[in-house]
């Protein structure tokens, strides 16, 4: 104990450093191997959208979930520093078996490039993840409240300071493993056969893992560590277990009240732990409206990350994808915590006003909900530029005239003339229910009725190109693109079919006077090369370059043959690009990241300031449980099902987030803030008394200094 009180640096216990870049290695190791688990499911392992996206999100859950695993060996058993060192090497093994579980030629024996048993890479990831989950959720809550140990009583400037740096910490960590680990992943290696290198995105993070435990054990020497003070959850949940059976044997009117009900609980227990348990159970009924902020926060990665999906990417010189947009909140956190910090707090304390840890989580809740108003208003601009596609009962066409003459197209109540290579001005609605009665003829040939089942909830376009030649083929494009991509597909007006290479991606056997399907591609400049056999003579330009592409729109390329016989490319819009820019998107981020600096740093720093000594990480835990329960709630509202418009949505999360706010805000109200640290000493100072008097020796050398605990 003595030696801690030497290392210090800048007023701060050297110790911290440790600490700081031990949670920096830990986040930039989880954030990393979280940021390949979705596309190593559907890409190496094979699996569909929904099990990935359900394995993905209980492997989430399951890491805020252990958290009070960790608190309760830390808190009861090991200590917090044995924790952390142990459950660390638990997390690395985890880290190393994931990235084994991802070498191919484990079980390729063939040498083909593809696992031969996949079982065994299932197993064997599954194995590692679940590791992971105990390692990294154990430790969460072990590791802040650990860094909160180090200061001396009187530092709660410092300390509070910490929880800013601890917090920075975590999101540099995230933020710059967002960025190196898809480059990693492209990489290509391999024994036998190159493919995409998931071995060394996952061994980037096991080897951080492993670094981060060094770093820590380094510091050994200077951490002030406490012991753990036996069972403490078990004596918790027995002492209020009987309060409340005493409290109802003495329900009736005979006995007096007593002023708080774990008062029932004096029969049994000592005054010490009945005034922790109060400290405890007082901050965890705060808690209880907490989880509406998390479920709102962390829908940036979800809905607000389809929401830049339909919009564009262009901003100024730059073109960004839509999920790089959720990298904004942790650039903005890293400059947003020193502003606050240094700047901000300061000035509100300089006007007089007392901004106490419950006010601000307050306005960082008010600044959240009003972050989901901006992201409405933002839909309700987006929806005024999307295009309408067709309900469940309605059908969508569109006429296209590939040929070398002019079409004349009836549909019922009015007749179309199409020149050639000229296309419908966007889509026809009709109602699915009644026949369609289309019929088309050319100059100098009777009409020909068009028979074909149009499937209702679809977009169809009907391609005409001589007289009674006609084809309908169904879009098969229900929504703008995916990703902010965009879809091309072919038609060929060739007398016989041929293959396209377009970037990365191959149209097989495009036949004559018909549709490809549609392929999706990432914006910017795209070029494609057809390949005949014997119809395109030699001499004929094959590279073609189209326009550059945007985000979310849809293209049919035609492919028709000039009078010499070469092909020659006509470019034919079926959905427009997207509009609206993603840099109004901002202001939203910018108003989440500025209530979750107010609102989390806070939080966690309040968590560990109210907290009796023997329940640091407990308290910690609970933090972290609300995160897992926010967690909870977005995939049960998102399940339960859509509100058909997105905007209404959003408006409905910012009202629960508002009331919420309000009840908060009266809960806190009525809570007196405490000095744990203070009331223990006074119950030390009782327990000191009480010796000395039966002992009998009334010793005039003061009573020994309680400060050392």
């Amino acid at each position: 104990m003595g030696m801690s009180k030497s290392w210090n640096c800048f007023g701060y216990p050297l110790s911290i450093f440790f600490i700081v870049v031990n949670e920096f290695c830990e986040r930039f190791s989880y954030y990393g191997m979280r940021a390949l688990l979705i596309l190593y499911f559907s890409r190496f392992l094979g699996w569909d959208d929904n099990l990935s996206t359900a394995i993905y999100h209980t492997f989430v859950a399951l890491c805020y979930l252990t958290p009070i695993l960790g608190a309760l060996i830390a808190d009861s058993w090991l200590g917090k520093f044995k924790t952390i060192v142990s459950l660390s090497i638990v997390y690395t093994i985890g880290q190393v078996v994931t990235a084994v579980s991802s070498i191919t030629d484990l079980t390729d024996f063939n040498h083909d490039g593809t696992p031969n048993n996949l079982s065994v890479h299932v197993a064997l990831s599954m194995i590692g993840l679940a590791l992971i989950a105990l390692g990294t959720g154990g430790i969460k809550p072990c590791v802040s409240a650990f860094g909160g140990d180090q200061f001396e009583e009187g530092q709660e400037k410092q300390r509070n300071r910490f929880f800013s740096i601890f917090y920075l910490a975590i999101n540099a960590g995230s933020l710059l493993s967002t960025i190196i680990t898809p480059i990693l992943r492209v990489q290509q290696c391999g024994i036998h056969s190159k493919q995409a290198c998931y071995p060394l995105a996952f061994g980037v993070p096991a080897a951080l893992m492993a670094v981060s435990l060094i770093v820590f054990v380094i510091g050994s020497g200077m951490y002030k560590k406490f012991q753990p003070q036996g069972n403490v959850m078990a004596k918790v949940v027995k002492c209020i277990g009987f309060a409340v059976k005493n409290r109802f044997r003495h329900r009736s009117k005979a006995f007096p009240k007593r002023e708080h009900w774990l008062d029932w609980a004096r029969e049994k227990y000592d005054e010490r732990l009945i005034s922790q348990i109060k400290m405890v159970t007082r901050v965890m009924f705060l808690y209880i409206p907490l989880p509406m902020f998390w479920a709102l926060f962390d829908q940036q990665g979800s809905r607000w990350t389809l929401q830049a999906t339909t919009m564009s990417g262009k901003i100024g010189l730059i073109e960004i994808q839509p999920d790089q947009m959720q990298t904004v909140n942790a650039i903005l956190i890293v400059i947003m915590v020193p502003i606050m910090d240094a700047v901000v707090y300061p000035l509100i304390a300089k006007c007089g006003f007392n901004f106490t840890s419950l006010k601000k989580m307050v306005v960082g809740m008010f600044l959240a909900s009003m972050a989901f108003v901006l992201a409405a208003i933002v839909q309700v601009e987006i929806d005024k530029t999307l295009p309408v596609f067709p309900k469940q009962n309605e059908v969508q066409v569109k006429v296209l005239n590939i040929g070398n003459s002019n079409m004349t197209v009836f549909f019922p109540g009015k007749e179309v003339i199409y020149p050639q290579m000229t296309q419908t001005n966007g889509f026809m609605t009709f109602d699915g229910d009644k026949l369609i009665n289309i019929n088309i003829s050319s100059p100098g040939s009777p009409a020909t009725p068009v028979t074909s089942n149009f499937e209702q909830g679809h977009r169809h376009t009907l391609l005409v190109w001589a007289p009674n030649h006609y084809r309908v083929v169904k879009d098969g494009l229900n929504q703008k693109p995916e990703k902010g991509e965009n879809g091309i597909r072919f038609i060929n007006s060739f007398d016989e079919s041929f293959n396209i290479t377009m970037g990365e991606k191959v149209y097989v056997d495009v036949t004559s006077h018909n549709a490809s399907e549609y392929q999706f591609f990432s914006s910017g400049a795209k070029h494609f090369k057809i390949s005949s056999t014997k119809q395109i003579p030699q001499h004929c330009a094959n590279d073609f370059r189209p326009p550059s592409l945007e985000f979310g729109s849809a293209f049919t390329y035609v492919i028709r043959r000039e009078d010499t016989g070469c092909p020659e490319l006509h470019v034919f819009e079926d959905i427009s690009p997207n509009t609206v820019n993603m840099a109004l998107q901002i202001p939203q981020y910018f108003l989440l990241t500025c209530g979750e600096v107010v609102f989390s740093i806070t939080g966690l720093e309040f968590s560990y300031s109210q907290a009796p000594s023997n329940m640091k990480s407990v308290l910690q835990a609970g933090w972290l449980l609300t995160v897992a329960i926010g967690n909870i709630i977005v995939l049960i509202i998102a399940g339960a099902g859509q509100i058909s418009e997105q905007w209404a949505e959003y408006i409905l999360f910012a009202a629960l987030l508002l009331a919420v706010c309000v009840i908060f805000a009266i809960m806190a109200r009525f809570y007196t803030y405490i000095n744990p640290a203070e009331i223990e000493a006074q119950f030390d100072n009782e327990d000191e008394k009480k010796n000395l008097e039966k002992m009998n020796i009334y010793s005039t050398t003061a009573p020994v200094s309680q400060t050392q605990m």
